[in-house]
């Protein structure tokens, strides 16, 4: 079974946090996204918002493949 989209994209996310690449502000991410990402079971961010961070976060192919998998 496939991991739910936000633990993939958050694994992806908490690394960058953390490594320093990236912060929220940077992102410009609509906290009320972010927020459903966070509590909502099964909650998938929309398409155009999921290419425009993976820009944003410098996510590798693999990444990005893995995050796009979601809307196919």
């Amino acid at each position: 079974m496939a991991i739910p989209f936000a633990t993939a994209f958050m694994r992806i996310y908490d690394r960058k946090i953390m490594s320093g690449e990236i912060t929220f502000k940077e992102l410009k991410m609509d906290t009320s996204l972010f927020n459903n990402l966070c509590i909502v079971k099964g909650f998938v961010l929309p398409k155009e918002e999921t290419e425009r961070l993976c820009d944003k976060m410098k996510v590798s192919d693999e990444e990005r493949k893995l995050l796009m998998s979601y809307y196919s």
